[in-house]
């Protein structure tokens, strides 16, 4: 009996310390194979931006929600704020390896309180009244990574989205000129992919050859000056050359590898876009500051966003931002001094001149504001090749001490009238740009160009902070289909 005892434990001790290897691998291997397939979709939000007034007596208390697959997603609520960037917002889910599409809805809130309920705002194009015309409906294609539906990367098979890829644009639908509580929201998709590139596993392995282990990013394997990930998002082959250098689908001014290069700040080589760089000069002895207000940059950016032209204005986060020491007075030469070695560095950055425009906040000048091209001693905006400007921080400390608008309305007014130089627009085309005599009523062009209601009619400059559409009747004129974003390039 104790010898048949101790056959047992000796039999228990030899299977328990057999090994299982053959048994564990295939079980890694699984597990691996699952890891590898797994797919997990992530929608994240990159900012908002309020293009109408939301609430009358505060700003919106913004909240988002994301219906995956009809599982809902709720933000919190950013509170009393009409501008947001970053917010810490990515809804994800995870779903079997063999779902190719997937169903996103996108909703922005103005939430409410107790006693209100809460508001739709507009942030799409849908031009019906139907209960979900403000919301957007996605499609996301897990082997390619892209989306279709109410919002879609441009091409000549998919039509034409205005807003671009990875925006939505409340002002889509026609309301303009219209409080329809109409806001703008950026947003990615994405899912996970083993290299990390964001090109998804079943088109590197299905479609462009190269390895899903292996992170292409920044991979040229064309050689036409852009890589794979950009060429993949865009629609392009990464396999096949194209002209990157000269193509410009939107006729923006910034062509294909410009738009690469510009590609931190969402740049879409389907919707137009605009970049300015400031530089301001330093505090003089006694304390007078030249730096624009960051309120100005939203106040800037509306009129052009509205019309899906996205306004990226750099005052650091590029080249920009840098402090010209202090003079009482700046003259036109010195402008150019400044052009060489503030903006293009002694032509170190020379890429930067065919993209940026470029503006110089100054204590004083004369006149007051002026634009102006860095390739000829300055001639106030009429020579072609104009893409800089000047304005001084002591006529707009000048103008707060005497009208009831802030002094940010105010800078943002005299840059975006400047730029209107840069666009081609200039005194006789058209007729009402920069009339002298026609600031008061007792002057005869007030008179004349009374209907022309564009922040390029003097009259206008600080009370309207837009271009005119030509819709006013009279001597109105269409700032806006005149305008070129491709005018400053001009030499």
């Amino acid at each position: 009996m104790n010898k048949l005892i101790t056959l047992m434990f000796i039999i228990l001790f030899f299977i328990n310390t057999i090994p299982l290897n053959s048994c564990s691998e295939e079980v890694l291997i699984i597990n691996e194979s699952e890891k590898i397939n797994d797919i997990s979709v992530k929608v994240k939000l990159l900012s908002i931006r309020s293009l109408d007034e939301i609430d009358e007596f505060s700003d919106p208390d913004f909240q988002i929600k994301v219906y995956i697959n009809n599982i809902e997603f709720t933000s919190d609520i950013w509170h009393n704020t009409r501008y947001i960037y970053n917010p810490d917002f990515s809804p994800t889910v995870d779903i079997p390896s063999d779902e190719d599409f997937i169903d996103i809805k996108i909703q922005l809130w103005d939430y409410a309180d107790e006693h209100n309920a809460d508001r739709l705002c507009d942030i799409s194009g849908d031009f019906s009244d139907s209960d979900d015309s403000y919301d957007v409906e996605l499609i996301y294609n897990t082997k390619t990574g892209h989306w279709t539906g109410d919002d879609f990367r441009n091409s000549d098979l998919e039509g034409y989205d205005p807003s671009g890829y990875g925006r939505l644009n409340g002002c889509d639908d026609g309301t303009i000129y219209t409080i329809d509580r109409d806001c703008e929201l950026w947003f990615d998709i994405y899912q996970n992919d083993i290299d990390g590139d964001k090109i998804p596993d079943w088109m590197e392995t299905n479609v462009y050859g190269t390895d899903p282990e292996v992170d292409n990013s920044g991979e040229d394997i064309d050689e036409d000056g852009v890589p794979i990930e950009w060429e993949h998002r865009w629609g392009y082959d990464p396999l096949t050359a194209d002209n990157h250098a000269i193509l410009d689908p939107e006729n923006d001014g910034i062509n294909n590898v410009e738009e690469y290069l510009t590609s931190q700040w969402y740049s879409d080589p389907f919707r137009r876009d605009l970049f300015l760089e400031l530089d301001f000069m330093g505090d003089s002895p006694e304390g007078e500051i030249s730096v624009m207000p960051e309120s100005s940059k939203e106040l800037m950016k509306n009129p052009f966003h509205k019309r899906n032209i996205v306004f990226n204005i750099d005052t650091g986060d590029i080249n920009g931002g840098e402090i010209i020491p202090f003079e009482e007075m700046t003259d036109q030469l010195t402008l150019l001094n400044y052009f060489e070695k503030y903006f293009i560095k002694d032509e170190k950055n020379e890429w930067i001149r065919g993209v940026f425009h470029y503006g110089i906040i100054v204590y004083k000048t004369i006149p007051a504001g002026y634009a102006f091209s860095g390739d000829v001693q300055p001639f106030w905006g009429y020579h072609a090749g104009t893409n800089c400007f000047v304005i001084s921080s002591s006529r707009m400390e000048r103008n707060d001490k005497f009208n009831l608008k802030n002094i940010d309305y105010f800078y943002a007014s005299a840059i975006v009238h400047e730029m209107g130089h840069n666009f081609g627009l200039k005194n006789g085309n058209p007729p009402g740009v920069d009339v002298q005599l026609s600031k008061w009523p007792w002057q005869i062009g007030w008179w004349i160009y009374k209907d022309y209601e564009s922040i390029m009619n003097y009259h206008y400059t600080y009370k309207i902070l837009d271009y005119s559409d030509g819709s006013n009747g009279g001597k109105d004129f269409d700032d806006w289909s005149n305008i070129d974003l491709s005018y400053f390039e001009f030499q």
